[in-house]
């Protein structure tokens, strides 16, 4: 395993930073980082401390600077030292600038302005918080999101992830014997997915579940016949209700999210094309 030491400098949170190195670190094999992660970095005295680390860790450094002073000052003291210096939006806005033919605000931070994208997120992540595991149920119109699923098949998670992204989401488990919200099947303004996974991989989720609480593994909970009659069970639901269904088998909470905003913006799309046909 190779590792080596990496210095995240953002004028911001840093999370557009972490997330850009998380995903470049991901291409490579046998690889972790050191990281050293520095936010909010808005005074030359605030870069000068950053720059003073590199002595004792040097190596990689990855920055957001919107500032053309620091950006220069980083780049420098990086040079000086032999270190690779990454921005990691400079070119991004650029040929965006470039493109729209309007000059960059330069403002750090402006995504996390309390602006109406900053409070709709937030309403966002309380609905989903509301709606989680068939809570609410009676309120499942007013959703974008509705995720139907067998237990341990990452609905929560799911729906919290897609929150941040600003859709409103709301999950309801599908447990054998036990009735669905009767409003389920009628909703009409969300997009419904049944989330699907293979019977072994929810068979060892659900057993490492019941370890951690310290509960009986002789159940049909963990149960491989009941597990994939209860699997079939959902999915024939699925296909009867026409929802789109996603294997969460071998994807992250974040595949599943991307899979999910896009049939979303299709549902988008065809309504608009039809009242668009209806119009004329």
């Amino acid at each position: 395993m190779k590792q080596f030491h990496l210095h995240l400098v953002s004028d911001s949170t840093g999370e557009t930073v972490n997330s850009v190195a998380r995903a470049a670190l991901a291409q490579f094999d046998d690889v972790s980082s050191v990281d050293h992660v520095w936010p909010l970095v808005r005074t030359k005295g605030q870069l000068e401390k950053m720059l003073a680390s590199l002595d004792a860790y040097p190596g990689v450094v990855m920055f957001t600077l919107v500032d053309a002073t620091m950006r220069e000052m980083l780049r420098a003291a990086c040079a000086k030292r032999g270190l690779p210096c990454i921005p990691i939006l400079s070119h991004v806005v650029r040929d965006l600038s470039n493109y729209l033919e309007i000059e960059a605000a330069g403002s750090p931070g402006s995504q996390h302005e309390l602006g109406e994208h900053y409070f709709s997120r937030i309403d966002a992540i309380n609905f989903a918080l509301e709606h989680d595991d068939g809570q609410a149920t009676w309120n499942l119109e007013k959703a974008d999101i509705v995720l139907v699923g067998v237990s341990r098949t990452s609905k929560s998670p799911t729906c919290v992830y897609l929150a941040h992204r600003g859709f409103k989401a709301a999950n309801v488990p599908y447990v054998p014997g036990c009735p669905l919200p009767e409003n389920l099947m009628e909703l009409t303004q969300p997009l419904v997915v049944g989330l699907t996974i293979s019977g072994e991989r929810l068979i060892d989720i659900r057993t490492s579940r019941l370890q951690s609480l310290k509960q009986d593994l002789d159940s049909d909970y963990v149960n491989m016949e009941h597990v994939r009659a209860e699997i079939d069970e959902a999915k024939r639901l699925f296909r009867q209700q026409g929802w789109p269904v996603i294997d969460v088998t071998r994807r992250s909470v974040e595949e599943t999210a991307a899979h999910i905003i896009q049939y979303r913006q299709r549902q988008i799309e065809k309504r608009n094309e039809e009242a668009a046909h209806g119009a004329s």
